[in-house]
Formats: structure tokens, C-alpha cells, sequence
């Protein structure tokens, strides 16, 4: 007889074992057997609740921009009058996005999203979504928000590649990408630093 209320709990466990064997592995190149080993439970349950080997990685794929859009909550939350750009940016290079299995996980689903039609299609949604709230968070302090929102976007993703890959850390990136962002502002004819 099934327990009752432990669905949900196996499969958490489940997405937080699949993007520890992706991280460590540095690759999609990990069994069902090993994740579900990893999350204390059988391969059959595992294949029980996610079908096989490609659902389980766009469910941790799903997990990861959960876990980064609650991030983004968090921080927007948080921020005061006039601060969402800059809760949006510090959200994106949190201590939380750069653990290394975090990091592993999100460099395999950039690769993972050219070959597979679900992975890409996520890829755009978390794309769309970054782009909407910085849209949202340039209006009234940039001149073509929209067209700002893309680049920082673009930003936003590119020091993120190149801190996780440096393997120097975060350091200095939000600021970098705020800095970036206010003399893109200022260029296009919008607000400047708000700090």
C-alpha cells in the first residue's frame, strides 16, 4: 500500500538527486540507477514517476528555474520603490545560483536545449520571463525598455557563463551587470544609477 503525501516528496528528492548526479558528472551521462539511488529510492520508482531518463532531466531542468524564479521572488520582494532591476540582477547572481551542481545543471541544459524540443522550449520560457520583468523594471528609467530588456537579458546570461566557468565565483558580477545596465540607461537617453 502506497503512503500517502509521499509523492511529492520522492519526486523533490528525486530533482534535487538528478542535478547532484549532473553536477558531479558534469554531463547527462548518468543513469536513472544512479539519481535514483542518490534520491534513497529504486529505479523502477523513479521511472514510476517520471517515465525515463530524459523526463527526470527537463523535471530537474524545471526544478532549477523554479528554485531561480523563487529567487527572483524573493529579492523582488524585498525591494524597495524604484528597485526592481536591481533585485532582478542580484537574484541572478545569488550564492544559490552558483553552487556547483547548480551551475553544472544549467551549462548541461544550454546544451541539452539545442537538441531537445522540451529543453529548448524551457530555455525560452526562462528567457521570456527574465525579459518581462526587466521589462517591467526599466519602465519609466529606460528610454526603449524592451529593447534594453533584451540586451541585459543577453547580459545577465553571458557573465553569468563566464563567472561559473572562470570558477573564480560570483566576485563582482551583479555589480558589473548594474554598472553595465545604468550606462546602457544613460546612452539610450533613460535614468542612470539609483544606487
Amino acid at each position: 500500500m502506497p503512503k500517502i503525501g509521499q509523492e511529492p516528496l520522492r519526486r523533490a528528492a528525486l530533482m534535487e538527486a538528478a542535478v547532484a548526479e549532473i553536477g558531479e558528472a558534469g554531463t547527462l551521462d548518468v543513469t536513472v540507477g544512479q539519481i535514483a539511488r542518490r534520491a534513497g529510492m529504486s529505479s523502477a520508482l523513479a521511472h514510476h514517476y517520471y517515465g525515463g531518463k530524459a523526463q527526470i532531466f527537463l523535471g530537474a531542468m524545471r526544478h532549477v528555474l523554479t528554485e531561480y524564479g523563487q529567487e527572483v521572488r524573493r529579492a523582488l520582494i524585498r525591494a524597495e520603490e524604484g528597485r526592481r532591476l536591481e533585485a532582478i540582477i542580484a537574484a541572478s547572481f545569488a550564492e544559490s545560483c552558483f553552487r556547483p551542481a547548480t551551475v553544472s545543471a544549467w551549462l548541461t541544459f544550454y546544451v541539452l536545449s539545442l537538441s531537445d524540443i522540451e529543453a529548448g522550449r524551457l530555455l525560452r520560457v526562462y528567457q521570456r520571463r527574465l525579459r518581462s520583468n526587466l521589462v517591467h523594471a526599466l519602465r519609466g528609467r529606460a528610454a526603449e525598455p524592451e529593447r534594453l530588456a533584451e540586451h541585459l537579458g543577453a547580459l545577465i546570461d553571458g557573465v553569468y557563463l563566464r563567472a561559473a566557468l572562470s570558477g573564480r565565483g560570483i566576485g563582482g558580477a551583479a555589480e558589473e551587470v548594474l554598472d553595465s545596465a545604468y550606462a546602457m540607461m544613460a546612452s539610450a537617453g533613460g535614468a542612470r544609477d539609483h544606487r
